[in-house]
Formats: C-alpha cells, structure tokens, sequence
C-alpha cells in the first residue's frame, strides 16, 4: 500500500470570520493546542485523513492585515512565509468581503497557493449582497468556495480544492498582485533587480515581496536582510532607502501609506466588478439585537443577568452528575476500604488519595457547564459586547474594554488571561490589567464556592456565587482606580472594538472550546492535586501516635456492647433500626477520632500557628491550612479540606458538605472564606505569568502582597460586620 501524502494546509483570516469554526469542522477532536515557539498567542493544529492524503491543518492567529504590528500579524505572515504551507486557505466574511480583500490581496503578493473561501454565504444572501465568485477567480486567480461553517455546508468541497490547489504545478499568475502606480511599480522593480542580481543572499521571500516590504520600511524584513551581514546587503538596504526618499518626495508621504491607500483602490476595483447589494430593503437583525443588548440603560443589567444566569445553570444543573460522581467516588472508596487491610497503604488511598481528589473531581460536571457557558457567549457574539458595555466603567479606572476581554478570560483562568495583556499597547495599561485580572474568579476557585455555598446556602447557592463573581469585578474596578491615581497614573486610552454579527452556535464547535478548557482541569488531577493530596495527608497522618482526650476503642466497644444487649429482645424491624443507630454512632466516634488524629499532627501543628491569623474572619485552623495549600492551585484547598474534614468515609452523600455543617462553621464564616478565596494570593502557575509577563519580580511581590491584604481587610469586614448585624 503506497505511503500517504502529506501536505499542510494553513487557515488565515479576519477575526471573527468564521475561520475556527472551519478549521473544528474539518478537525473535529483531532486537535494539539499550544502556543507559537517564543510567543504566548495559541497555536491550533489537526491532523486529519483524506483522499489519501495525511493533511496537517494549522489555525493560523486571526489578523486583519500581514503589516507586523501585531504579534497576531507577525506569527501569521512567519508561518506562511517559513512554514511553507502547500495552500493558504484565506476565510473571508462574505458579509464583508471589502474589508476582508486587504489581508487576501497581501496573501496574494506573497505568491503562495491560496483559495478563498467565502464564508458565511447564508448571512450574506440575507442581507441582499451577491457575489460573483466566478469573476473574482478570474481577476485574482484564486480559487473561490462558497462555505457556511456553522452549517458544514461547502466544507468538503473546500478540502478537496485546497488539495486540488496544493497539488497543481502552475505557479501564481501575475495579475494576482496589487498593480500600483507606475512611480512606485518602477521603484519595485528597480529593487527587485538588485535583490536578484545577489541570488547568493538565499531569502526565502520572492524578489518582489521583498522589495515591496523593503519600501514599506519593514522593521522585520530589513533586520533579516541585515542580519545576513554580507556586502550586498549593504546595497540593498541602501538601495531601498534612496527608493523611499524619492517617493517621499514625489507623493510627500510615507511609501507605505500610499501603497496602502493602492491596495484600497485595488481592492474598489475589483468590489465594483465582483460585488451587487440587492436594492430590497433588508432588516439586519444584528443591529436590532444590539438596539436592546448594548443600550446604554438596559444593556447592563441585561449582562448581569446572563453572567448570574450562567451561575445559575452551573450550579443546578451540575448537581445531578456531581452527585453521580460522588456517589461513584463513594462506592470506590467503601470498596478499596473493604479490599485492603488496616494500614498505611489503605490509609493513603482512602483518606490521601480518594479523599483529595475524588473531592475535587465531583466538579467536574461544573466546570464543564462554566466553559460551555462561555464559549457560547464567545461564538454567538455577545463576548464583544460585553466588553463594549464595560467601556464606560473601565474608564472610570483609566482602562478601555479592550482590557476587559482578558479580565473575561479570566473567568476561565488567570494564565491566559494575563498573557492576553499582551494585546495592550500601554505598558501602564498593560500592567495595571495583569494586576486587577487575578480578582477575576477563575474556574479553579468555583470547586471551593460550590461546596461551600452548597453545604449552607441551599436554594440561594447559585446567587451566593453569582455575588462572589461579581465582588471579584467590584474590587478589580476599585483597585484599578487606586492604582491608576497612585503609582500608575496616565491618560485614558481610546478604545474602538468590531462588534461581529450575531450567529448561531454550532453545537460541535462549543462542544470543542468546552473540552480543550475542561482538560486544563483533567490534567491537574493525575499532576498537581494529587502531589497535594498526598502531601497533605501526609502531614496529617504523622506523627502516627498522638494523646487522645478519650479511649476511642473502649468508646466503641461500649457502643456495640450496648446495641447488642438492645437488640437480643428486639423485633426484626427494630433490629434493623437499632444497626442503623449503632452504625451512625461508630461513624460519628470514628469521625471525632480522626479530627483529633489530624489536630494532633503535622498539620495541624502548622494551623495551630496560623489560626490566630485567622479567627477574625471566622476560619478555624483547618480552613486555613486549606487556603494555604491554595498557593500551589486552587482546586487544592478543597482536597485539602476532604483530607482534614475525614471526608474518605464517604458512606453518606456530600460527605465533605455534611462534615463541614459538623465542624462548627456557620454561613457567615463560610461566606467569609469564599470572599478570602476570591481575592487572596493567585496559584503558583499565576504568579510566575506575572512575573514573565510584567518581567519584574517586584510588581510580583506586590500582587502577591497586595491580593492577600485585600483578601483579609474584605474578609474581616464582611464577617465583623455580619457578626454585628446579627448573623453569626
């Protein structure tokens, strides 16, 4: 059987365009996320099979032009440029087709194989416009598909003429290229005739990109040429700047701003022969939704509905797996109990192990519903108009919305969402956005206010959680502020943000962003929680024999002593009841047990010495080992409190709930740790993006310091001041 042909295909495009939801039709679950070698922008890639052939697709960063400005732009423009792709696939809104015709005719210029597909042909149609796809093959001599993505119509046929494209010998014809005036066509060719009377040079870049970038005073490209260090790179360089000079002199402008204003003019030319708008009058339903989702007075509130709706869902509706989970979690630690003998290896298992993971793993079910609430306010649109609605409130901090989109990431982790700043022109904005990001609550926080506000909230759980959620804004807003009138004082920046049309969700599509955010979560219980977990128990086991204020053994002797003498003149059904008493007994013995076991230990030497720290915000020593053990990852503070709480004896449901209820803790206090939990030091895996990202340790100390000072001062009032209203 003859090998499989491989071939790369890469994925280009506006934002917004529809392009990562081709590249999740084509690739499905066959997905590798990661990020681009030495840049934090998320690189995509799948491998699929077809027509046999081994095609690798690459979900290139979306990018309005291949001008290197951006880091978007420049991993874009490197990858077709050094990856050599065999086609470029350029997804164009067809709803949009002129504003989309600028990145297309650079894609173009680089002479690399490229098909247009035309996405989102149904919106278009709705909106009256008609494109001759025909014709603008024939001008640009480029292959044309019409695809709708969240439908999957045209997708196949668009694999197979990327192919087709692929595979074809015929090299791009020239009327492919911008055709600029003839003052700057003369001055390009003029340096494309040096730069390929040196071939010695070996660039990878045609003769005639090159020297049109070289004239555009490309930062990149000249460093590269120069970086060769020959002689005529000396030339070259040389030759381009007097090229500049006399075009500055003819047109008293910059040579890239008129080859700019060219491609513009290009770009008419071919909208005039390829595109028509129906004269009917049509209704643009996105417009419309946005009369009502971003006004200025209703707009808001409706936000908060849909963010307090989300924790709604993901409380309620998460609980019926959760308690699948936990039942199963249950079964398997009664049937490792009942396998394995008395002794530190059951010990381990039982109390470290199932009890601090099997802990955290019962969210799963939450977590999942989070991140498929999320992707769903990023695929219909409404992620954007919610940084559009939080405008006006950045800037009472001196930010824009712009930076109000990796604060929304940051809902679903803070790592990502401090890398996002990257985004931030200012360095000031950029640095007070990665200090307010960390009080945006993160997925790995939602574990500990679930099983918090579930154990003592009941019913109000969901918007107990929507509260925190919202504190979290509250106090990112507040500090902003602080910050930006003390040490990062500056001018408001202005802000401009594409607002993309409204479109229906492709369930695949939000089925994939759910799972590749879920698996960051999967991942940290096979790594880090379970490290934590046995850590944990393992100060909490040891020293193996501590003083007992009471002989449990002859407590528990006593116990069934007595129910047996109870049960010799007992009825059947009141035997049955009397095992149940004895039962809960022994349990209830056992538990008190293993509290003092746990108080008497490592552990519980070490909350000796915080509790003080503590108590005025309500949090017994074991509440505050649990946040602790935060430092290295949230998800940690509640393996921990399954491991001090004895929640291994799982022979009852929510048992880490029911044990907390036990343990003396109150709502107030319990409320008082989840605000602690919002606001105090960020995980380990945070504070280092902190530091790479604002690559200074002392703006680090100062979140670390900063976070967790406010975490107590807001603690303590919320549970003073509760304790004084009369809600202790």
């Amino acid at each position: 059987m003859p090998a499989e042909k491989k071939l790369t295909i890469a994925l280009a495009g506006n934002p917004n365009s529809g392009k990562t939801t081709i590249f999740n039709v084509l690739t499905g679950t066959r997905q590798k996320v990661g990020n681009w070698p030495g840049v934090t922008v998320e690189r995509k890639e799948g491998r699929i099979r077809r027509n046999g052939y081994e095609l690798r697709i690459v979900d290139l960063p979306g990018t309005y032009s291949l001008t290197p400005f951006s880091i978007e732009e420049i991993v874009a423009r490197d990858f077709v440029l050094e990856g050599h792709p065999d086609v470029v696939i350029d997804v164009i809104d067809a709803s949009n087709l002129e504003r989309s015709l600028y990145l297309a005719t650079q894609l173009c210029e680089l002479d690399c194989k490229v098909i247009f597909a035309l996405n989102m042909a149904d919106m278009a149609r709705s909106r009256g416009i008609k494109i001759n796809a025909e014709k603008l093959s024939e001008l640009l001599d480029v292959p044309v598909v019409f695809t709708v993505g969240n439908k999957e119509e045209g997708v196949a046929t668009l694999l197979e003429r990327a192919i087709e494209t692929a595979e074809t010998e015929r090299h791009p014809s020239s009327r492919r290229r911008v055709k600029y005036n003839n003052d700057i066509e003369a001055a390009i060719e003029r340096l494309q005739g040096i730069i390929e009377a040196h071939p010695q040079l070996g660039l990878s870049y045609s003769p005639r990109w090159t020297a049109i970038k070289l004239l555009e005073d490309d930062r990149i490209i000249r460093e590269r040429i120069a970086a060769l260090a020959t002689d005529c790179c000396s030339e070259i360089l040389t030759a381009a700047a007097e090229e500049r000079r006399r075009l500055m002199d003819l047109f008293d402008e910059d040579p890239e701003i008129v080859m700019t204003d060219e491609r513009y003019g290009f770009i008419a030319g071919i909208m005039k022969e390829v595109h028509t708008t129906s004269s009917k009058q049509r209704v643009d339903i996105s417009r419309n939704i946005d009369l009502v989702l971003t006004n200025r007075f209703i707009g808001f509130p409706i936000f908060l509905f849909f963010i307090w709706a989300m924790f709604q869902i993901t409380f309620s509706a998460g609980a019926y797996p959760m308690q699948w989970i936990d039942a199963f979690v249950g079964m398997l630690s009664t049937g490792v109990s009942r396998l394995l003998p008395d002794g530190l290896f059951r010990a381990l298992l039982v109390d470290g192990i199932i009890a601090g993971v099997g802990s955290v793993i019962v969210f799963l079910p939450n977590i999942l519903i989070l991140f498929f609430c999320i992707a769903l306010f990023e695929d219909t649109g409404y992620m954007s108009r919610a940084a559009f609605l939080m405008d006006r409130i950045m800037h009472l901090i001196g930010l824009h919305g712009k930076s109000f989109i990796p604060m929304l990431m940051g809902f679903g982790c803070n790592v990502p969402a401090i890398m996002a700043a990257r985004t931030l022109e200012s360095e000031k904005d950029r640095i007070l956005t990665i200090l307010i990001t960390p009080f945006m609550s993160c997925s790995a926080k939602l574990p500990v206010y679930i099983i918090l506000a579930g154990a003592f909230f009941g019913l109000r759980a969901g918007g107990v959680i929507f509260g925190i959620y919202l504190l979290g804004i509250v106090m990112s807003i507040v500090t902003g502020r602080l910050m930006r009138s003390t040490l990062l004082k500056g001018a408001d920046a202005p802000f401009v943000m594409e607002l993309p049309p409204y479109r229906l969700p492709m369930l695949k599509s939000l089925l994939i962003h759910m799972w590749d955010r879920s698996k960051i979560f999967l991942r940290k219980m096979s790594g880090v929680i379970l490290v934590g977990s046995i850590v944990i128990w393992t100060l909490s086991y040891f020293p193996v024999h501590v003083p007992y204020s009471t002989d449990y053994d002859r407590a528990a002797a006593e116990i069934r002593s007595r129910y047996a003498q109870s049960m010799q003149t007992a009825t059947a059904p009141q035997r049955q009841q009397l095992e149940k008493e004895r039962d809960r007994a022994l349990r209830e013995l056992e538990l008190k047990k293993k509290a003092e076991k746990t108080a008497g230990s490592y552990l519980g030497q070490l909350g000796r010495l915080l509790a003080p720290v503590f108590a005025p915000l309500g949090i017994d020593w074991r509440g505050g080992v649990a946040l602790l053990s935060g430092f290295v990852a949230k998800e940690i503070v509640v393996s921990t409190l399954g491991v001090l709480y004895a929640a291994g004896d799982r022979e009852e449901p929510d048992a880490l709930q029911q044990a907390l209820r036990r343990s003396g803790m109150t709502p107030l206090s319990a409320l008082s740790m989840m605000v602690f939990v919002l606001l105090y030091l960020p995980c380990l895996s945070t504070v280092a993006a902190i530091r790479r990202e604002t690559g200074s340790l002392k703006w680090m100390a100062f979140s670390i310091a900063y976070s967790t000072s406010v975490a107590w001062v807001v603690a303590f009032l919320v549970y003073q001041g509760g304790r004084l209203l009369g809600y202790a």
